[in-house]
C-alpha cells in the first residue's frame, strides 16, 4: 500500500470537522493549557510558507498537552481591521468587508488543510460588530476611569477628587478638569499625515510608506491619545517573572526608557514669572556648568508666544517658521536617523535664556534633533559631554567647555570629541571635586532647595496615539454635544457600527471618510458623533480574552472563563511584534485588572517568537558597479554543473537568503508543498529546518527527506510490494525483543523531554532514529503495543499519519485524547558501559561491555573479551603482551 498522503488528510481532517475534536469547554476539574498564535492579518496573497512556522509549533504543543491530560485552548481568528483593505476598497471601490471576508475565507482554508487543531467554534474577527461592540466597552472604559499615581492603579472618573476651586467655577469647569485627566483623552498632537493616502500614519507605518515613495509630513491634529506612560513603571516591574526571551524583555524596558535625573527651571531672558519657564529634563545635572545653548523641539507649542514677547526680529522669525515647515515634512524616524549619524541642522531663535546655577546667558535655538515626544521639548545642550550637542556646538560654532573629568585625571580635549562618561567635576562651582554620582546628589539637592528644579525619573514612552482618518476601522462610541462636551454612547446602544458609503477616501483636508456620511454622523439633537476610527491595534489588543468566551453577548469575557482560562500560558509569534503589540496589550490587561475586569497582572506567561524562514533570489556574482542591485527569482535560473546561471543570458549568478516577500518574487505557496507532499510533511519539515527561533532558508531537498521519512513510516505500518516486511498491525502484542524495548523507551524519553523545552527538531531526529534502527531490525519484529506508542509520539508532528497508524491498530476514534507514553526508568539504563583499549599506552579502539558484567567482579572475563577483541586481533594479532593493565571499568592497556 503506498502513502497516500491526500486521501489520509483529506479523511481525518473531515474526521476532526464532525466530531468537533479540538472544541474546549471550561473544566474545573482538569488543569487548563491555553496556547495562542499572535492572529494573522488575512491579506489577499494569502499564506506563504513561512506563515505557518509559529502556527505548527503551537499545534505540536496544543496536541501534546491534550495527550498529557490538559484541557487544552487552542483558538484562531483574524486581525481583520486594517489598512491595506481600505486601499483596496479607494482603488476599486469594492466595500473592504468584501475584500476582508474573502481573504479571511483563503487564509481558513489553507489553515484547515494544514490539519492545525484549532477549536474553530470561537473563531473571532476583530471587524464582527459582536466583537468590536466590546472593544469599544473597553475604550469606555480607559474613557470612564484616571490613573490615581497614589494609589498606583485606576479607578473610575466619578471617584477624582474636585479641587474646590475648580468645583467653583462651575460644571463646565469640573468637565474639562475630569476630561484632562481620563486615560483617554482628546488633545491636539503632531502626526505623520500622508497626504497622498490622506491618513494619519502611526509612527511604525512611516517607513513604508515613504519606502513606497508617499510623502509623509507631520501636522498637528486634534486625536484622541491613550495615557499609557502613566504605567510605565509598571509595565516595566512587571516583566519580572515572565518567561520570555531575553532579548524582548530589554526591547520592552528600552523602549519604555526609564532615566532618573532632574527636572531643571531655565528663564527666558526678559520674561518673568511662568510665562518664560523652560523646563528641562536632564539625566546629567551634573553637567548643568558645561550648557552653553539650548535647543527647542521644531514643534514647540509656546515658541511663537515667546518670540513674540520678546520682541525678536521679522528676518529670525521667518527663518525659524520656514525651518518649522521644513522640519514637518520629515518623519521623527528619519529626524532620530540623521540625529544618531550627526547630520545637524537648526535656527537660532532670536531668544535667550538663563542657566540657573550659573545666571549664564545662554542662546535659544530649534533644531529638528529634539523630538516633542521626549522630555519636555526642550534641552540643555553641554556638548563638552554629549556627542548630539557636541556635532551641533561644532557646525553652528558654539562655545564647547569642559565640566567633567576622568577619575585617573588624564587629559581629554572636549573641542574634538564629546567626553561623556562619568568622572569627577570640574569648572562647576559648588560641586567641584565630586564623582559624578556625588555630583548629581548635590546639584538636585541644590535646585530643589532654590526652587530651580527637582529630582525626577522621566520614560522615552510616550502617549499612545489611538486616532486614525479611515473608514475601515471601529467606530469611536462617542457623542461630541453642541457645547463641546463629549458623552459616551449607552452599553445598550453599542456597537455603534459604521454607516454604508460610497466613498472610503478621506476628504483632501483630512476630515476622515466618515464625515462625509450625514445621516449616520448627525444626531437629533445636533450632537455628532466623533468621526475617527480606532486603529488596527485596537483590537489586537485583547483578543486573547474574548476566546476565553467568544459567544458571551452579555460580557467580553464571564469572570468563570476568564478565571479558568487565564493567563495565555504559551503565546507565539514574530519578533516584529515584540514591543508595541505586547506592550499595547499589557497596558488594556493592566487597565481591565485595576477595574476588576480580569484577575491577573499580565496576559501572557511564555513568550516565544519563531524565527524566519527565508526564501532563494539570485544575484550576479560580478554584481553592477553602478546603478540597482539585480535581482533574480527561481524561474528566471537553472543549475549547470553546480553553479547557478540566467536561463537566458547564462550570466553566473550567487544565491542569498531573504525574507519571502511578493515583491522579491521568492514565496513559496504552501498550496503547492500540501498538493506535492501532504501537510504531514510540511509540518514535520517546518520544525525540523533548525531550532524554532531561528532563521532558516527553505530547501526543497529537506521537504523531499521528510517525505521519504513518513513513506518508511508508512510501510512499517502497511506491507507494501511483495517481499517486504509485514506490517506491525499483523504482529502480536508487546513491544519487541529486549533492544528494541530499549530504543522505544529511549526514544519515548527523548520526544517528550524534548517537546517539553521545545526543540522539535531533535525531537524530529529521534523519531527518524526509530524508524532508522526499527528498519535495521527488520521492522516487523516490533509488537502492536510498540505500534502504537510511535503513533503516539508521532501525533503532535505528522497528526494525519498518526491517526492512520492509530485506526489500523484496531483503535476506535481519534488518538488526540490517548494518554502520552511514558519511559520505563529501567529500559533507561544504558544495557553496556565502554572499555578504552590502548596498545603501548595510544588508545585504538573501545569496547562495549555489557552491563551484567561488573567492572571488578567480572575482571577475567572482560580481560578475555578485550583480547579477543577486533581491535586487539587488529593491533596486537599473535604477538604475546609483557603484562596487561586493567583499570576497572575505565580501560585495558596491553603492552607489548
Amino acid at each position: 500500500m503506498s502513502y497516500d498522503h491526500a486521501a489520509i488528510e483529506a479523511r481525518w481532517q473531515a474526521f476532526w470537522d464532525e466530531h468537533a475534536t479540538f472544541e474546549a469547554k471550561v473544566d474545573a476539574s482538569r488543569p487548563k493549557y491555553y496556547v495562542l498564535d499572535m492572529f494573522p492579518y488575512p491579506s489577499g496573497s494569502g499564506l506563504h510558507v513561512g506563515h505557518p512556522e509559529g502556527y505548527t509549533a503551537t499545534d505540536i504543543m496544543a496536541r501534546y498537552k491534550r495527550m498529557k491530560g490538559f484541557n487544552v485552548l487552542h483558538p484562531m481568528g483574524w486581525d481583520s481591521f486594517g489598512l491595506p483593505a481600505e486601499r483596496y476598497a479607494m482603488k476599486t471601490g469594492t466595500h473592504p468587508r468584501t475584500r476582508t471576508d474573502e481573504c479571511i475565507g483563503n487564509f481558513k482554508r489553507q489553515l484547515e488543510q494544514l490539519g492545525f487543531s484549532y477549536d474553530w467554534s470561537r473563531e473571532i474577527a476583530t471587524t464582527d460588530p459582536g466583537y468590536f461592540k466590546w472593544t469599544q466597552w473597553i475604550f469606555l472604559q480607559l474613557w470612564g476611569c484616571f490613573y490615581d499615581r497614589e494609589a498606583q492603579r485606576a479607578r473610575p472618573i466619578a471617584e477624582l477628587a474636585i479641587p474646590p476651586e475648580v468645583e467653583a467655577e462651575g460644571e463646565e469647569a469640573v468637565r474639562a478638569y475630569r476630561d484632562g485627566r481620563r486615560l483617554a483623552y482628546l488633545h491636539e498632537a503632531p502626526v505623520n499625515w500622508c497626504p497622498d493616502l490622506r491618513v494619519v500614519l502611526a509612527n511604525e507605518e512611516v517607513a513604508e510608506q515613504v519606502e513606497a515613495g508617499h510623502e509623509v509630513i507631520r501636522v498637528p491634529m486634534k486625536q484622541w491619545m491613550l495615557r499609557i506612560t502613566e504605567y510605565a513603571q509598571r509595565l516595566i516591574d512587571d516583566l519580572e517573572g515572565l518567561d520570555w526571551p531575553a532579548s524582548v524583555l530589554e526591547m520592552q524596558r528600552n523602549w519604555i526608557g526609564r532615566s532618573e535625573g532632574a527636572e531643571v527651571q531655565f528663564q527666558v531672558e526678559g520674561i518673568e514669572g511662568e510665562a518664560g519657564r523652560l523646563s528641562v529634563f536632564t539625566t546629567r545635572p551634573d553637567t548643568l556648568f558645561g550648557a552653553t545653548y539650548m535647543v527647542l523641539a521644531p514643534e514647540y507649542p509656546e515658541l511663537a508666544a515667546l518670540m513674540e514677547r520678546c520682541g525678536v526680529d521679522q528676518a529670525t522669525v521667518s527663518a525659524v517658521e520656514t525651518y518649522q515647515r521644513d522640519t514637518a515634512l520629515r518623519s521623527e524616524r528619519d529626524r532620530q536617523i540623521d540625529a544618531a549619524e550627526g547630520k545637524k541642522t537648526g535656527v537660532f531663535t532670536g531668544l535667550h535664556a538663563i542657566n540657573p546655577v550659573n545666571g549664564a546667558r545662554v542662546p535659544i535655538w530649534i533644531a529638528d534633533y529634539v523630538l516633542m515626544g521626549y522630555g519636555t521639548g526642550a534641552i540643555m545642550a553641554v556638548p563638552g559631554h554629549d556627542s548630539r550637542d557636541h556635532a551641533f556646538a561644532t557646525t553652528f560654532d558654539i562655545p564647547i567647555v569642559q565640566v567633567v573629568a576622568p577619575t585617573d585625571g588624564a587629559a581629554v580635549d572636549v573641542q574634538a570629541a564629546a567626553y561623556t562618561e562619568a568622572g569627577v567635576a570640574v569648572n562647576s562651582g559648588l560641586i567641584d571635586g565630586l564623582p559624578t554620582a556625588e555630583a548629581k546628589a548635590k546639584i538636585t539637592a541644590w535646585l530643589e532647595d532654590q526652587g530651580k528644579g527637582e529630582g525626577r525619573i522621566n520614560y522615552k514612552l510616550r502617549d499612545w496615539l489611538f486616532s486614525r482618518q479611515r473608514y475601515w476601522g471601529e467606530p469611536f462610541p462617542l457623542v461630541h454635544g453642541p457645547g463641546g462636551e463629549v458623552r459616551p454612547v449607552p452599553l445598550d446602544e453599542l456597537p455603534v457600527t459604521l454607516p454604508e458609503v460610497e466613498d472610503f477616501n478621506p476628504s483632501e483636508t483630512g476630515e476622515p471618510p466618515l464625515a462625509k456620511a450625514l445621516s449616520w454622523l448627525v444626531l437629533p439633537d445636533g450632537s455628532r458623533r466623533e468621526t475617527n476610527t480606532m486603529p488596527q491595534w485596537a483590537g489586537s489588543c485583547w483578543y486573547y480574552l474574548r476566546f476565553c468566551d467568544p459567544g458571551n453577548g452579555a460580557a467580553f469575557c464571564s469572570p468563570e472563563a476568564e478565571r479558568y482560562w487565564m493567563p495565555v500560558d504559551l503565546y507565539i509569534g514574530g519578533a516584529e511584534h515584540a514591543v508595541l503589540h505586547l506592550l499595547y496589550a499589557r497596558f488594556w490587561h493592566k487597565v481591565l485588572f485595576d477595574l476588576g475586569h480580569v484577575h491577573t497582572r499580565e496576559p501572557f506567561q511564555k513568550l516565544v517568537n519563531q524565527g524566519m524562514i527565508l526564501g532563494a533570489t539570485y544575484v550576479p556574482k560580478q554584481p553592477d558597479a553602478e546603478g540597482p542591485k539585480r535581482i533574480y527569482v527561481q524561474d528566471e535560473v537553472e543549475e549547470v554543473e553546480g553553479e547557478f546561471v540566467h536561463k537566458q543570458t547564462g550570466e553566473a549568478l550567487t544565491i542569498q537568503w531573504d525574507k519571502m516577500s511578493k515583491s522579491r518574487g521568492n514565496v513559496v505557496n504552501p498550496d503547492d508543498v500540501v498538493e506535492e507532499y501532504g501537510a504531514d510533511t510540511m509540518r514535520l519539515y517546518e520544525m525540523f529546518m533548525g531550532p524554532l527561533e531561528a532563521s532558516a532558508p527553505w530547501q526543497p531537498e529537506g521537504v523531499f527527506g521528510c517525505f521519504k521519512f513518513l513513506g518508511r513510516a508508512h510501510r512499517l505500518f502497511f506491507a507494501g510490494e511483495e517481499g517486504e516486511a509485514p506490517s506491525l498491525r499483523e504482529l502480536g502484542e508487546g513491544e519487541g525483543n529486549e533492544a528494541q524495548r530499549r530504543l522505544l523507551h529511549r526514544t519515548i524519553a527523548e520526544v517528550s523531554e524534548r517537546i517539553e523545552r521545545m526543540s522539535f527538531n531533535t525531537a524530529i531526529s529521534s523519531l527518524m532514529v526509530f524508524v532508522r534502527d526499527i528498519e535495521k531490525q527488520g521492522g516487523a519484529v516490533m509488537g502492536r503495543e510498540a505500534g502504537g506508542i510511535f503513533a503516539k509520539l508521532l501525533a503532535p508532528f505528522a497528526p494525519h499519519l498518526a491517526e492512520e497508524f492509530w485506526r489500523a491498530l484496531g483503535n476506535e476514534g481519534s488518538l488526540a485524547y490517548a494518554p502520552w507514553p511514558a519511559a520505563d526508568p529501567a529500559l533507561l539504563v544504558d544495557d553496556s558501559w565502554t572499555l578504552v583499549l590502548q596498545v603501548n599506552g595510544k588508545k585504538r579502539g573501545e569496547l562495549a561491555i555489557p552491563a551484567s558484567l561488573d567492572a571488578k567482579k567480572a575482571r577475567e572475563a572482560i580481560i578475555e573479551m578485550a583480547t579477543k577483541s577486533e581491535a586487539a586481533e587488529r593491533f596486537v594479532g599473535d604477538k604475546q603482551p609483557k603484562r596487561v593493565i586493567y583499570v576497572p571499568g575505565r580501560l585495558i592497556n596491553f603492552v607489548l
